[in-house]
């Protein structure tokens, strides 16, 4: 047994990690000669976590790892796009779905689900504090809210959905960037004071560190902040606060000081790296208040998964769908320019866009065919990029 209590790539894909019930129908369907029927079933959502009006959909990667090899076809939306849980009249939007005998690839169901509700959640938190933040960066703090096995995939998450970097190791070389961070209290305390410990960190890291150091152990914030500038002069890159909410004080009026003091003496590029609890309020709100850069950590890795589910849309090539849920293969038209969503029969010709009149382009495209890869998969980087221009064109 692995003594970290996480399953390894080979149990996923074996099906080590589905739930018991879809052993048990698989069982069933192949004692009754039914594991030769053919379905479609299509991934939605009802709603968003904090009741929002768009997510981020991320994980699609390892979706069409999971289902290679399988005798099935998988479309899909490209990683890290925008979705809406509706269109605009109210339909739900699928953001993929799998065509093929249902008994093979029914137990993989529990594993799709893991992979994009919760990374897409992430995303989506992700997305609005980037979007909080505007230009100024924003790293991923997280993973020590995370079991370190999943780190490397909320890491990437976070990037996905628009941050600047993340912390951990693993993280940044899923990522394809070199890890981002400060230093911690520990290092000030092990010194005994802060002037000495900031030294020493300057002294021993190469030059491709930025100077950005913790100026919050021992006495006021402002007063740290200017011996930091004092003893490092214009190697300083940034001082970091990282006042926890239990500290007497407003964080914004501690930032507007800090900023006083330092532009006072001359110090006006220290830029200004806040941390501590933070989410896309108090984000917007600090970098009102003079902040330049945010370490965000709880509020993204933990945050709460979307709500996927899987369901049959269609059988046999007939439609046949539960109560509740509307049948057959469908298409999600999307105008590019407006972000508009009209979902319809897969059958039926491209839409107008009802607001611009543009073209509306698919969304739901070929990820697996016969269990084989047939999409390019394209760095994080750029999932990334594309992700910040669709953020872009939204007005909320």
């Amino acid at each position: 047994m692995n003594p970290f209590h996480t399953a390894t790539d080979d149990e996923i894909k074996s099906g080590r990690t589905t739930d018991i019930y879809f052993v048990r129908t698989k069982k069933v369907l192949e004692a009754k000669g039914k594991d030769k029927i053919k379905v479609v079933a299509e991934v939605t959502t009802g709603g968003l976590p904090d009741d929002r009006a768009w997510g981020v959909l991320c994980g699609v990667e390892e979706v069409a790892s999971l289902f290679e090899g399988q005798p099935v076809d998988v479309y899909s939306m490209n990683e890290g796009s925008v979705f809406h849980p509706s269109d605009i009249h109210g339909v739900r939007a699928p953001v993929l779905y799998i065509e093929g005998p249902y008994n093979a690839f029914c137990e993989f169901e529990t594993p799709l689900l893991g992979f994009i509700c919760q990374e897409s959640g992430v995303a989506t938190r992700a997305a609005f504090v980037k979007k909080a933040a505007k230009k100024k960066p924003v790293v991923a703090f997280g993973a020590r809210r995370a079991h370190p096995a999943i780190a490397p995939a909320l890491d990437r998450a976070a990037y996905i959905g628009g941050f600047d970097g993340v912390s951990t190791l693993k993280g940044a070389e899923v990522i394809g960037e070199e890890p981002m961070g400060t230093m911690p209290h520990a290092l000030i305390i092990v010194f005994g004071d802060q002037v000495t410990a900031w030294k020493a960190y300057d002294e021993v890291l190469p030059l491709d560190v930025p100077r950005v150091v913790l100026v919050d152990t021992y006495f006021d914030e402002k007063v740290e902040a200017v011996k930091a500038a004092e003893a490092l002069g214009n190697k300083l890159g940034a001082v970091r606060l990282d006042t926890p909410g239990s500290r007497r004080g407003d964080f914004t009026s501690i930032i507007r000081e800090v900023r006083w003091e330092l532009d006072l003496r001359g110090y006006e590029n220290v830029g200004i790296f806040v941390s501590g609890g933070l989410n896309e309020e108090t984000v917007r709100r600090l970098s009102e208040a003079g902040a330049d850069g945010f370490g965000v950590g709880t509020y993204v890795s933990s945050a709460p998964p979307v709500d996927f589910a899987l369901e049959i849309v269609e059988v046999e090539g007939r439609p046949s769908a539960k109560r509740g849920k509307l049948s057959g293969r469908k298409q999600v038209w999307r105008c590019l320019e407006c972000m508009v969503d009209i979902v319809q029969p897969a059958d039926k010709q491209a839409p107008r866009c009802p607001q611009c009149d543009g073209d509306m382009a698919s969304m739901l495209r070929p990820l697996v065919k016969a269990g084989e890869i047939v999409r390019v998969l394209p760095e994080p980087t750029q999932i990334r990029n594309r992700l910040l221009q669709q953020v872009s064109k939204l007005k909320t």
